[in-house]
């Protein structure tokens, strides 16, 4: 088969690994990470490669992307399968499956995650600098608006207080996936959990969801919507399903 991939950036290493053992003809495009907040932007570029790659002789079109909020509900299939992933977000990516993904979340609900890809390919554009909610980059811009606006002393006070964006946390949690050098990762995630006084674990991750995407192994973990079929979300541990592009059940 010739397969369009089309994913997000943080998963870059682990793509292109298993791109280069597909069995099958895999081209590849990565989408800036942090698209996911702003949902409607990740939803629309995202159906702009589908509906590039229509015509172009793929034989399906497959997606390195979770749900990701609700971004990807509503995306088309054109004119060949689109292929998708049963997953929340990209960590379920990360760890090879729902039932990992339920686990880490259900013992470490405050997990402040890190990646290789998801650091070094850091922008400055302004997204989140890991896999949690908030950045230091965010935060300290706010800060220097604070201090321009009301006075250092009462800057640092309002940052004290907003600082509680980070009271649920109690873990940074750095995923290996084998591919890459982590050290200069691992060592930042140790310096923050240390610093923030979380505990620190390194996470073993697991390449088997990317590579059968890759490898056209689509049972079970994945939603094949054929051409006119839309995505939908499901509300339940299948996480998406399918309705016609016009609305409605299916």
């Amino acid at each position: 088969m010739r397969l369009k991939y089309i994913g997000c950036e943080v998963l870059a290493r682990a793509t292109y690994w298993c791109a280069a053992t597909s069995p099958h003809i895999v081209d590849v495009t990565l989408l800036q990470r942090g698209l996911h907040n702003q949902p409607l932007d990740l939803q629309a570029q995202v159906q702009a490669q589908i509906d590039a790659a229509a015509g172009q002789g793929y034989d399906a079109v497959i997606l390195g992307y979770g749900l990701c909020g609700r971004a990807l509900a509503g995306l088309v299939a054109r004119d060949v399968p689109l292929v998708v992933p049963r997953a929340h977000d990209c960590i379920t990516l990360f760890l090879g499956s729902r039932q990992r993904y339920k686990e880490q979340f259900e013992q470490f609900p405050g997990t402040y995650w890190y990646a290789l890809d998801y650091i070094e390919r850091n922008d400055g554009s302004g997204t989140s600098l890991s896999m949690g909610s908030g950045s230091d980059a965010d935060l300290k811009s706010v800060y220097d608006e604070y201090v321009k606006k009301y006075g250092k002393d009462n800057a640092d006070y309002l940052m004290e207080v907003m600082g509680a964006w980070q009271a649920h946390y109690k873990r940074a949690a750095l995923i290996d996936m084998g591919v890459g050098d982590i050290a200069a990762v691992e060592n930042r995630a140790r310096a923050d959990a240390a610093r923030r006084g979380w505990t620190f674990d390194r996470v073993a991750g697991d390449l088997v969801l990317i590579r059968r995407l890759l490898n056209g192994d689509w049972a079970d973990d994945f939603l094949v919507l054929q051409p006119g079929q839309q995505v939908a979300m499901t509300y339940d541990d299948s996480v998406i399903g399918r309705e016609p592009s016009s609305g409605g059940a299916a």
